[in-house]
């Protein structure tokens, strides 16, 4: 009998480490997908099919789950990262402890690049919100980047001031919109991303966190909304169902 059980475990433990190596393998993409995803990547679309097989090399790429954080502030900042997959906040805590998030990243976003660019410390969390694949790139690799292929510079600049503009404008919805108003914000902005009329994965905590307001109340908004019609909501999906009506609320 002791020698069944002694089999069955090692049976158990050959399945589950079976199925770790299954996961973790279909998390990372193969070197064929991760040589198309970098020639997509804005960021480095100068560069010809020769660079982008160079760049390859100097790329980490891994899978992240939901809940990890890249840093926090006040740490120095040695790696870039792009975002293949999932999402990240960028957010700062008050002295209250509430939190305000900077930035909501999607497929395609760097972070992490401000100290790379003469700031020296991040200033703000950066977290997986989502289960996510990263790649990464060393801080001395990207200034030999920098210096063989100054376009790269250029872009990095541009999606950097494409972001702060963003993080302007959403603070000044916060300063000056309703809580209605910054939250049909939200929802539009998450479905354009999407590239559909559903906002997927994101919890009305999540949501209360991106407008800066409490839970209760973002709950409390979005019933209204479905009572008016306007939008559905599922577990953490809310589909867009009078696009033109959450615009004009997104605009009062």
């Amino acid at each position: 009998m002791a020698d069944l059980y002694s089999q069955a475990a090692r049976i158990a433990r050959f399945v589950s480490n079976s199925k770790e190596q299954q996961v973790s393998a279909n998390s990372v993409p193969s070197a064929k997908s991760k040589l198309g995803f970098l020639a997509d990547v804005e960021l480095f679309r100068d560069l010809s099919a020769k660079e982008i097989e160079d760049l390859e090399r100097l790329i980490t790429i891994s899978p992240v789950k939901r809940g990890k954080v890249f840093y926090r502030p006040e740490d120095t900042g040695e790696v870039l990262f792009i975002l293949e997959s999932g999402r990240v906040q960028l957010y700062r805590i008050s002295p209250e402890g509430k939190k305000l998030v900077i930035a909501d990243l999607g497929p395609g976003a760097l972070f992490g690049e401000m100290p790379l660019l003469g700031q020296q410390l991040h200033n703000t969390f950066a977290e997986a919100t989502a289960d996510c694949v990263i790649c990464s790139m060393s801080r001395k690799d990207l200034e030999r980047l920098f210096l063989s292929r100054p376009q790269v510079a250029i872009r990095v600049l541009d999606m950097t001031g494409k972001r702060l503009r963003e993080v302007e404008s959403r603070l000044q919805s916060m300063a000056f919109k309703s809580i209605p108003a910054r939250l049909a914000s939200v929802l539009l902005l998450m479905a354009e991303e999407n590239g559909s009329s559903e906002v997927l994965g994101l919890t009305h905590q999540d949501l209360a966190e991106m407008v800066g307001t409490y839970r209760e109340t973002a709950t409390q908004v979005l019933n209204d909304l479905k009572l008016q019609g306007i939008i559905a909501i599922g577990r953490k999906r809310i589909t867009i169902l009078a696009g033109d009506r959450l615009q004009a609320i997104s605009e009062s």
